[in-house]
This record gives structure tokens, sequence and C-alpha cells, in this order.
């Protein structure tokens, strides 16, 4: 039976990369992004595949959880959820608001835990389920939290909730979550100076959500390879 995947911020960058290679792959492929607009326009640069735009913005719960619930009555449950969606606010410490720092939690943490909230029962019920969250090198204790405040504060957040939830998923069953670095890639939010391509930075996200049984849980990764958080 073809496999669900639900990748957010799919219309762009790294996620346009991970929803074509899905696509590729066979899988059903939910290419979840703020205005349908948009998805629908990006996805007429895939060939192939079994691609369908999900209108879902991350700003708040609602948004989030009535799309997925219609997806997924249409659909099928979701087998793979790609938490790829993310903001990247620069404002400096001295001058980063509440807002700022709401804002980013939001899409780059909050959003991830409700998607996960909404298909980790299942995918335990079901005995099968791949979640990889999407975060940053500047999110991580080991390389000193070197990126803006909201940015690398939200980020060490989605490490540890990665970690925090992995705790919690029975031995016996057939599902994982990981979070991944895909390093610094050329995309808008990359910038130009980046070495590596959208290709490369999805190449991670691709391995981790179809991995075999018996494979990582809990860890972090960068080029599929561990690294420490």
């Amino acid at each position: 039976m073809t496999k669900n995947v639900m990748v957010t911020g799919g219309n762009r960058g790294i996620g346009l990369e991970i929803v074509r290679a899905f696509a590729k792959e066979g899988y059903k492929v939910l290419m979840a992004c703020r205005d349908e607009e948009s998805g629908e326009e990006a996805k007429q640069d895939i060939v192939g595949g079994d691609v369908h735009v999900i209108e879902m913005p991350l700003d708040k719960e609602a948004t989030i959880v009535d799309p997925f619930v219609r997806a997924e009555a249409v659909f099928g449950p979701m087998d793979v959820v790609i938490n790829n969606a993310g903001v990247l606010d620069k404002t400096s410490w001295e001058d980063v608001s509440g807002e700022d720092m709401r804002r980013s939690l939001q899409v780059n943490t909050l959003a991830p835990l409700t998607l996960i909230q909404q298909a980790l029962t299942g995918m335990i019920d079901r005995g099968y389920g791949r979640i990889v969250n999407v975060s940053s090198g500047w999110g991580c204790f080991s390389e000193d939290m070197k990126g803006p405040l909201a940015y690398a504060v939200s980020k060490a957040a989605l490490n540890a909730l990665t970690l925090n939830i992995a705790n919690h998923i029975p031995d016996n069953t057939d599902v994982t979550i990981n979070a991944m670095s895909p390093g610094w890639v050329h995309t808008r939010m990359g910038g130009s100076d980046a070495p590596k391509t959208p290709e490369e930075g999805a190449e991670t996200a691709l391995w981790l959500g179809t991995h075999e049984k018996g494979g990582p849980n809990g860890k972090f990764f960068r080029d599929k390879d561990v690294v420490d958080w």
C-alpha cells in the first residue's frame, strides 16, 4: 500500500526537494504550505508523482489541526511527517521582542509539536511511523548556539522536543522521531553563498523518513551521521 507523507514548508527550498524526493520514491505526498496558490505553483515543477497541496498556515493550532484532520480523512493516515517549515528571525538579542520570540517558537517549535500530537498516536497504534524535525546547527549546544537569538532558542527547543518525545515511543513499535540539520543550504533562507544545494539538504530527511525497522530514534543527524545536540 502506498505510504502517505506530509511535508511542511513544501513549496520551496529544501521542503520542495523533500517533496520531490518522496514523490520519486512512490509516496503520496501532502505538500503543506501557507497558501494553496503558492503550493499549486510549486507543484508544477514536479514531473510525475502523487503530490497534493494542503493549505496549512502554522500561525496557530487551529490552522494546523483542521487541515491535518481533513487531509487524513481524504488521503488516509500519515505514515511520515516531515516538520520542515521554519522562520529565521535575525533580530539581534538587544532588540528582539517578546512577539519576535513567540513567532519563532510558534513556527519552529510549537507547530511541529501540534503535528506530532496529531500524528504520533495513530502511528503507534498502527505500528509504523517516521517523524523528522528539520532543525539547525544554530540550535545545538554542542555548536555554542551561535545563531540569532529567536532562531537558535526555538531550534534548540525543537531538538529538546524531539529527544523527549522519542523517550515516550514504545520500544516494540516501528515508530521513530529524529531531528536533523541540513547544513548551510543555498535557499532563500540560507543565502546565495551557501555551499550545499537544496537537493543535498533534503537527502537526510528522505533517509530518516524511509529507514528500515530498527533504525535510529531520538537522534540528531547531519549528512546521515549522528551529531551531538
